[in-house]
């Protein structure tokens, strides 16, 4: 059995956790979307359902969710019955290269991370592509390679951290590829932006996410799951990762945003010449290996933000609070 990845690590935690970006960037996706009550709201992977209980609350959405992960599921049903919202956001089993729905369902639908946990960015596209509706927005919250690096290294830090970023440019490519137009991209890495001018690091690594006792907790449940070479594997591989990370800064995180065509309407020749230039241009300074004074500027991996300060103690009473 291969050693736990970082991503399956922070999901043993048993406290629910916001996305990257947290209530702010959902803020930003309901502004960009134009969502409103009544809308049918897709996110993949649907994880503990903190986005869709936001989106359902605040906006009156219809929200439906997809997890590929038996465990979450079970806990993320758990969750909404505990809280009284099993009936209002509807979450079911399935993977993120064949989502169980019909064509041109959603008005809006949102892949955060994990999508590419056990699927190919390319796969996990065409899904998501396919279940919107025309005139829909497509919403991609991803962790994206901010510098070039080598392909081995790569699929190295792919299965280190339990997914596999690739960059905003050959995000653009894949929306562009299935007919989308209309693309938008934010950056909301750690740094401040035109979108967030300030900021207070808003995306922890597992490093700062967790006290010690809910790391404790995690590891004991990991045991369970991987032994203990799994443990131990799992903490050399977030060490190493963690240290490549802060020095290199390779990763930042990106909200990639396209509209799906109406019926009989093709994307604006306008549009589309934009973007093959500015996806031609991207491609160069990626090519040259050259870093610009703004990916300098980026930190860390982008994981998580604790949605409260709520204890993360073992269900049958490993660590902390219950």
């Amino acid at each position: 059995m291969k050693p736990p990845s970082m991503l399956d690590l922070v999901n043993l935690s048993r406290r629910p956790l916001s996305p990257p970006g947290g209530i702010d960037l959902c803020r930003q996706i309901a502004l960009l979307t134009d969502m409103k009550e009544g809308d049918e709201v897709l996110v993949v992977p649907s994880g503990l359902a903190v986005t869709l209980e936001h989106f359902v609350n605040e906006y009156g959405v219809q929200g439906s969710g997809v997890e590929d992960d038996p465990t979450l599921l079970d806990r993320a049903e758990d969750r909404l019955r505990a809280i009284g919202m099993l009936k209002r956001v509807h979450i079911q089993p399935g993977k993120m290269d064949g989502l169980p729905f019909r064509d041109r369902i959603f008005d809006v639908v949102i892949a955060e991370l994990g999508v590419t946990a056990r699927v190919s960015p390319e796969s996990a596209v065409k899904e998501i592509v396919r279940v919107a509706k025309p005139g829909a927005s497509v919403v991609l919250v991803q962790p994206v390679w901010k510098v070039p690096v080598d392909p081995v290294r790569r699929e190295l830090l792919s299965h280190y951290l339990g997914y596999h970023p690739i960059t905003a440019v050959e995000w653009k490519r894949l929306l562009i590829a299935e007919g989308l137009d209309g693309l938008h991209t934010e950056d909301w890495s750690d740094e401040e932006t035109a979108f967030r001018p300030q900021i207070t690091k808003p995306f922890p690594d597992f490093t700062e996410l967790f006290t010690l006792p809910q790391k404790i907790g995690i590891l004991r449940r990991a045991r369970r799951r991987w032994g203990w070479i799994g443990v131990w594997s799992a903490m050399v591989r977030q060490r190493e990762v963690h240290k490549l990370l802060n020095r290199e800064r390779l990763l930042g995180l990106d909200l990639v945003m396209g509209l799906k065509p109406r019926a009989g309407q093709t994307a604006a020749e306008g549009v589309a010449v934009e973007a093959s230039a500015e996806l031609g241009a991207a491609g160069v300074v990626e090519a040259s290996g050259t870093r610009t004074a703004e990916e300098e500027q980026l930190t860390g991996l982008p994981l998580f933000k604790a949605q409260d300060g709520n204890g993360d103690g073992d269900a049958d009473g490993d660590v902390g609070p219950r």
